[in-house]
Order: C-alpha cells, then sequence, then structure tokens
C-alpha cells in the first residue's frame, strides 16, 4: 500500500503496533496529497517491520496510526511464501517462466467520482495504462522488463459520492463499490480511482486472498495520483505501479527490515524502513549497500522510481503461474 507512500494490503492484514510506534511522531494520517520530506526520518520497528516516522512517508503506509494494509508481519509473509512455494511444487514441471513473448493482463479501470469532483477523462485512463507498460516494460535506469503487458480491456465511470469521499480499506463503501464494478476472473485487473480516505495514495490486495475472496482482489488509487495529476511528488503513474507490484506478489523493499528473508527477493538489498522523498546513498542496514531508494516497491518519490530487479520479475512470474494465469 502507498500512502504519500503507498498502500498495498487490506484490513484482515493489519496488526497494531506497539504503543511506542504509535507515539512516534505521532502517527496520525496524512493529509493527502502532501510532500514527502527528501530525507528519511528516524524509524521504529514492529513485528520485524520498520515503519517510517515522517510524514510523507506515512502517506504511503496508510492505515490506523500510519500503517501500511500493504504490510505483512513476518509469520504472515512466511505463511504467504509457504503456500506459494506449496503451489509452484504441485505445478512441477507444468512451471514455466513467462515466454519471451508478453503475457497480456486485461485491465478494467473503474472511475469513482462525485459529479465533476474525480471525473479523469479517457486520456489520463490511456495515460495511466501506458506508464504501466512503461514501468513493466524495463523503461527507466537500472529496471528489468517483466514480460507483463496490460491491455485496457474497459473503463466506466460510476457518479457515487459515498464511495468517492468515503473509500478506505475494508470499508463499506469500499466491499459495495467492487460488489458492484469488478469484472474478470483471477488474471484480470481491476483498478478502481476514487478520493481515498486517511491520506492514502492507494492499496492492493495479494494474489493469494483470491480463493477465499474474489469480488475483493484489485487495486485501488487515488485519482490525484494518475500521471498529470495534483498530488505533489506522486504525480506520474507510480502509485498504480507499486500497488500493482503487489498485486503481483511483491512485498515491499524494507519487508522484515534488516533481518532475513526480507521481501523474499536476493537481488533487493535490506532495508530498515520505507524510505522518504529520494535520499541518495542512503544505507539503513549495517554491512549492506545502498537502501534501493529506486525500486518501485520502496516509498520513494515518483520520480525517485525506476527499477524492478531480475528477482523481482522471477517472483512475478512464479505468482502468476501459481495464481493468476
Amino acid at each position: 500500500m502507498r500512502r504519500a507512500s503507498r498502500v498495498r494490503s487490506r484490513a484482515p492484514r493489519l496488526f497494531p503496533c506497539a504503543a511506542a510506534l504509535v507515539a512516534a511522531a505521532g502517527l496520525s494520517q496524512f493529509a493527502a496529497p502532501a510532500p514527502r520530506h527528501a530525507v528519511a526520518a528516524p524509524t521504529a520497528v514492529c513485528d520485524g517491520t520498520a515503519e517510517a516516522t515522517d510524514p510523507a512517508a506515512r502517506r504511503r503506509a496508510g492505515g490506523p496510526a500510519g500503517r501500511d494494509p500493504n504490510t505483512v508481519s513476518a509469520a504472515e509473509a512466511r505463511a504467504m511464501q509457504a503456500d506459494l512455494d506449496e503451489r509452484l511444487a504441485r505445478l512441477g514441471s507444468t512451471h514455466v517462466p513467462l515466454a519471451a513473448a508478453p503475457t497480456a493482463v486485461p485491465v478494467y479501470v473503474h472511475v469513482i467520482h462525485a459529479g465533476d469532483a474525480g471525473r479523469l477523462p479517457d486520456g489520463v485512463v490511456a495515460a495511466q495504462i501506458d506508464h504501466l507498460n512503461a514501468t513493466y516494460g524495463g523503461q527507466g535506469e537500472g529496471n528489468t522488463p517483466t514480460g507483463f503487458h496490460f491491455a485496457l480491456a474497459g473503463a466506466d465511470w460510476t457518479d457515487n459520492a459515498d464511495w468517492y469521499n468515503g473509500m478506505t480499506p475494508g470499508s463499506a463503501a469500499e466491499q459495495a463499490m467492487k460488489t458492484a464494478l469488478r469484472k474478470g476472473g483471477q488474471g484480470a485487473l481491476n483498478l478502481y480511482t476514487a478520493h481515498l480516505g486517511e491520506s492514502l495514495l492507494g492499496w492492493s490486495t495479494f494474489p493469494d486472498a483470491y480463493r477465499s475472496n474474489p469480488t475483493d482482489d484489485g487495486v485501488v488509487v487515488l485519482d490525484d495520483s494518475l500521471p498529470g495529476g495534483p498530488a505533489a511528488h506522486y504525480d506520474e503513474g507510480n502509485t498504480a505501479t507499486h500497488e500493482i507490484g503487489h498485486w503481483f506478489g511483491l512485498f515491499h523493499t524494507f519487508q522484515g527490515g534488516c533481518l532475513s528473508p526480507g521481501d523474499y527477493v536476493d537481488d533487493t538489498p535490506p532495508e530498515r524502513g520505507p524510505a522518504a522523498g529520494c535520499p541518495e546513498g542512503r544505507r539503513s542496514c549495517p554491512g549492506s549497500g545502498p537502501d534501493p531508494i529506486h525500486n518501485f516497491m520502496d516509498y520513494s518519490y515518483d520520480s525517485c522510481m525506476t527499477q524492478f530487479t531480475p528477482g523481482q520479475v522471477q517472483r512475478m512470474a512464479n505468482v502468476w503461474a501459481a495464481y493468476r494465469s
């Protein structure tokens, strides 16, 4: 999930942090959209995951006390990984990597608005799809092509002030919206835009949750975060890129903090907590290289995000084979 940072999971995956984390810098949710600080703030560690106390980073985090709905505990991450490993083992020789030809992902975009507020034009929707194809197609310094191609399968506009103004993870508004609008099966990406509460930029379901609640599957992002929007520092479309990374099964780069196995991807350096702004040269874990602040699965400014690693690409391919193909 992204909160002037990005949000990625949902309420059922939320766990309360220690009182010290809540007290640190008063972890209230961000007033969206506000710019992020350029320098990372101190972090507090909760259940193996470091949470930034910087207000801008809290915007990406989401949830009560600034908690990101897509941040999972160490125990949850282990369980999710074990389920993925079991599914891949069952696939056996039928599990093949992504083919050289792109794997097409149909995208249904659902624009929620209240009259003129949030009524995104067709061109903005098209620009977001183009941006996804650029970021997942390898464009950007140090980026790795993923093999996924996004094709707009449909777009609809829903004038509903209650949904538009009351959208938070796990809310009645979210449930009603998805029940009414979601289309396609496990391999169809449903992308919803609205004016999000709790100062969130967005959140996503993880792929393993589809079997228990298929209607809930999808990604929700702040309408102002699409390309050209007014969300300062988060206006290039990378909120959707980040959240869709969760939809493909990626954890945050700071999952687990400095502790192994971190985000379960070998080529992303460990990171004690989310980056705020674009802190070049930041090293938050002893004995490791620079933090992966340019990775799409961190909390950096949109302008700072340019990369998926080969390991993340392989994980996305594995998850697609296990849950979405």
